[in-house]
């Protein structure tokens, strides 16, 4: 779980797993503990300016100064705070039976801080799982191969998709798997990239996995190597009928590179129109769809954001583009990213959309490294499509709605997009 995606997915059959407990944040302790962390970040948010390193849910943000503490008008007794701190530090000294890492205890207190929000995509990083997280975009990294998710109603971590040549797909893993237990310790509820940051390591070391596979109703125990992984996040190939097919998996930073080479290809085999699949796709770089967008649609807005203050943020396409027809296909774990693609696409009424309702995720974090290593993610701006829509727990509407049948070998959305396509040529 080298790669992960923080777009949840919506209730599943997952709730039901046996055994698997549904875990809220266990930072109880920490959230009583963790208001201390104000002062921690005023002393240590730095660097310059806004850096516009935008992911569909995360921008990477850096400031001169560390922002103003706000005052005690609000009745909020930092003192006091500290003071209970303090006690509670004295309580553990003194009678606590086990040993502990007193960085651990402070580890908590900053996520517990975070966790208090209640807004599931605002956290706090270790370093270990910030540096995690900004290897996985730049699609070379050391782990096992798959891109996983979390559902936030349950804390249930399951595997989206197992990469090809991947030390995950050669241990059995398989689509679908819930991932119950890292190295012996159950994960469900943790916070995704702490999990992720467990699996991933150093080249040649093994990690045991166990994972619930809902087909069979059976735990899997699997020691998976770790190894680099570099991550193809486009496929492509050529239809009958001169279709053109480009499915993307993640928006990371190979991924616009590999549109192009994908479509250049398609290109010099003739293509005559395209399907651009973005099902289960969760997102990922702004910067990576923005490039890809531009392909497609005409000179114009494709995406703009806003924060509490009304400041906006507008990403724009030039005049060259494809002009090709065009299919986009989604389903309800398109998130993020792939809806500002569904969304540019529609608004500037280039291709028809086919498939099933979109996540549903219009809202964007920022990043904030911190001094040691760590780093702050707080959601901080809406994200609008061209037409003004904000679409957070709505969701895109496909043009076309085609739902898959589950007990058929038969894909159904793809066929759609496949006749839809090769009628307009014929017509």
């Amino acid at each position: 779980m080298d790669e992960y995606r923080e777009d949840e997915y919506k209730e599943s059959d997952y709730v039901n797993v046996p055994e698997v407990k549904e875990k809220r944040h266990r930072f109880a302790k920490g959230m009583i503990c963790g208001i201390i962390l104000t002062l921690v970040l005023v002393a240590s948010v730095f660097a310059a300016g806004m850096l516009m390193l935008y992911r569909s849910d995360i921008v990477l943000g850096f400031y001169s100064t560390a922002p103003q503490s706000q005052s005690d008008s609000d009745g909020f007794d930092q003192d006091a705070v500290e003071q209970k701190l303090n006690l509670l530090s004295m309580y553990i000294d003194q009678v606590y039976l086990y040993d502990y890492n007193p960085e651990d205890l402070a580890e908590g207190i900053y996520k517990g801080y975070m966790s208090a929000l209640g807004d599931p995509y605002s956290v706090y990083y270790t370093a270990e799982e910030y540096q995690s997280m900004t290897e996985t975009t730049e699609g070379s990294y050391y782990g096992i191969g798959v891109l996983v998710s979390q559902d936030m109603n349950t804390g249930l971590i399951s595997i989206v998709r197992v990469f090809q040549n991947s030390p995950a797909l050669e241990a059995g893993i398989q689509s679908g798997d819930i991932i119950y237990a890292v190295d012996g310790e159950e994960v469900t509820g943790q916070d995704l990239n702490t999990v992720v940051s467990q699996i991933k390591g150093q080249e040649g070391t093994t990690i045991p996995i166990t994972v619930y596979r809902s087909e069979t109703g059976e735990y899997l125990e699997l020691n998976v190597e770790r190894r680099q992984v570099e991550v193809d996040t486009v496929d492509h190939y050529m239809m009958d009928g001169q279709v053109g097919y480009i499915a993307i998996y993640e928006f990371d930073e190979p991924t616009a590179e590999q549109f192009k080479a994908a479509v250049a290809d398609l290109q010099q085999q003739g293509m005559e129109s395209l399907i651009v699949d973005v099902r289960d796709n969760p997102g990922g770089l702004v910067t990576s769809v923005v490039e890809i967008a531009d392909e497609l649609v005409p000179e114009g807005l494709i995406v703009y954001m806003e924060d509490k203050t009304g400041a906006r943020q507008e990403h724009f396409a030039d005049s060259e583009y494809l002009g090709l027809p065009l299919v986009v296909l989604i389903n309800e774990e398109s998130a993020s990213a792939s809806e500002i693609l569904a969304g540019a696409v529609r608004d500037h009424q280039v291709g028809t959309l086919i498939g099933t309702n979109t996540f549903g995720k219009g809202i964007a974090q920022t990043i904030y490294p911190l001094q040691d290593g760590t780093a702050l993610k707080l959601t901080t701006a809406n994200y609008y499509t061209p037409s003004g829509e904000n679409i957070h727990g709505v969701g895109i509407a496909p043009d076309i709605e085609v739902e898959l049948d589950s007990s058929s070998e038969e894909d159904a959305q793809l066929n759609a997009a496949w006749e839809y396509l090769t009628g307009q040529q014929q017509n």
